[in-house]
């Protein structure tokens, strides 16, 4: 059953990481991958409000691993960063890089902070 929970929520979350990347990215006029900066912090903060909530096994899988985990995507974010540096434009590669984490890591703490701070 926990595999089923996990499959519904990545279908879920692939097709919005994908039109939140197209939406997002056709607002910039600019070679910095706003798409998947936007859907990965997004992600962060959503897994952060999960972690620190007490939930049932099959929420977590079902929004933490299948959603969030389909949501963001690594992968994407490493291609990216590593086209702006092969394309000359490393400050963009540098600022990826380091905005992603610092604002990932920041976009967690905050979903936890609201949800301990909700829950009490």
């Amino acid at each position: 059953m926990t595999i089923v929970l996990i499959a519904l929520g990545a279908a879920l979350g692939a097709p919005l990481r994908y039109l939140a990347d197209r939406a997002v990215q056709a607002r910039h006029d600019s070679v910095f991958p706003w798409g998947t900066f936007t859907v990965n912090v997004a992600g962060s903060f959503v897994l952060g409000l999960l972690a620190a909530t007490p939930a049932h096994g099959g929420v977590a899988a079902f929004a933490g691993t299948g959603f969030c985990g389909a949501l963001t995507t690594y992968s994407t974010f490493g291609y990216e960063t590593l086209r702006l540096a092969e394309d000359g434009v490393r400050f963009y590669a540098v600022a990826n890089a380091g905005a992603s984490i610092v604002a990932g890591l920041g976009a967690a703490y905050c979903g936890m902070a609201i949800a301990q701070a909700l829950t009490g």
